[in-house]
């Protein structure tokens, strides 16, 4: 007979400060702290909570102190969050051996676990152009795309308008990021068509409608 094993998702905590504010690292801490305090489920934590105390208590006055902007008590503060920052992650990891991936077990850690759920990609909106102008010197454009969130590359295209509003052939050119980039080689006074498209995890948008624009 066949034996069908369960597979358990690892829980993980969030342990990253990166961009978090003094008074929500601290909070965290705090949480933490009181989660694991006389916890049954955590008996033997790698880093003593008396200390874990000190450490909370000692950021949350020098985070007071460091309000004035000084570069002393800054730094100190800042020094004393990467120590409590040190003794949340020991104790996190800690967490997350020791409550056998039960959620329930691990939530009165006072830890929050990171989400397991993907996200799906979305099919971006239509690519749009932030600004089409005038380069420094003849013969140029500067082209800046609106930011897509989730896009990969963005593809401009242009093309001469010649007699009877006939178009020529289409030059193309990949941007990576939504800056302004130049455009150089046009005929001065030349009358164009921009057009552009995005490229994302689901593939590339239509060509957004034409813009035109008259080359200086």
């Amino acid at each position: 007979m066949a034996t069908i094993k369960t597979l358990v998702k690892k829980i993980k905590a969030i342990l990253g400060f990166h961009g978090v504010t003094d008074s929500d690292m601290l909070k965290a801490g705090n949480t933490a702290y009181n989660g694991l305090l006389n916890n049954p489920s955590y008996p033997n934590p790698p880093v003593a909570l008396s200390i874990f105390r000190q450490g909370l208590d000692s950021l949350s006055t020098l985070i007071v102190d460091a309000e004035d902007g000084g570069k002393v008590s800054v730094s100190a503060k800042n020094k004393q969050r990467a120590a409590v920052i040190k003794m949340y992650v020991l104790l996190g990891h800690y967490v997350e051996a020791t409550c056998n991936d039960d959620l329930a077990t691990f939530t009165t850690s006072g830890f929050t676990a990171a989400s397991t759920t993907k996200t799906v990609p979305q099919p971006l909106a239509p690519a749009k152009f932030s600004s089409i102008d005038r380069g420094p010197n003849s013969g140029q454009s500067v082209v800046k795309v609106v930011h897509q969130i989730g896009a990969i590359a963005y593809f401009v295209q242009y093309a001469l308008e010649g007699t009877g509003g006939v178009l020529g052939p289409w030059t193309t050119m990949t941007l990576t990021s939504p800056k302004k980039v130049t455009i150089s080689g046009l005929t001065p006074a030349g009358t164009y068509q921009f057009q552009l498209r995005a490229l994302g995890k689901l593939g590339y948008t239509d060509w957004s409608p034409s813009m035109t624009f008259i080359s200086a």
